[in-house]
């Protein structure tokens, strides 16, 4: 029997923070893109991306200014499948902008965040 060789690279970020001002809202906003979710309780909530990095929302007392960049981005395999889905939820994405490396759009999240929402170019790798 053969065995695989995990071509993975041998790190991966392991927690991100978001602060928001409604832990219960952004743990519901973040599980309609997409994130799985692992621990809840009001005021604190932990969510898994593919790869297993967590999301840690924690309350915050302030929101950032409006438009703020959210302080991580999302990646996606198929950027229009996943802008027609988002749009089809209400998540009201932008247009599709085509870059160099990535092709991206907007969403905008919990407490008015900007996240960037970007294609993958793991070109079938596995992450």
């Amino acid at each position: 029997m053969s065995q695989t060789v995990d071509q993975r690279p041998p790190v991966a970020v392991g927690h991100v923070w978001l602060p928001a001002t409604d832990v219960t809202r952004a743990d519901q906003w973040l599980q309609s893109v997409g994130l799985r979710p692992i621990f809840a309780d009001g005021g604190l909530a932990v969510l898994e991306l593919r790869g297993g990095t967590h999301v840690v929302v924690r309350k915050a007392d302030q929101p950032p200014a409006e438009g703020a960049a959210a302080p991580f981005d999302l990646m996606v395999d198929d950027i229009e499948a996943a802008r027609r889905d988002y749009a089809a939820k209400g998540l009201a994405p932008s247009e599709i902008s085509r870059g160099r490396i990535h092709d991206s759009f907007h969403l905008t999240g919990p407490d008015g965040y900007d996240f960037t929402v970007t294609s993958s170019h793991a070109g079938g790798r596995a992450v």
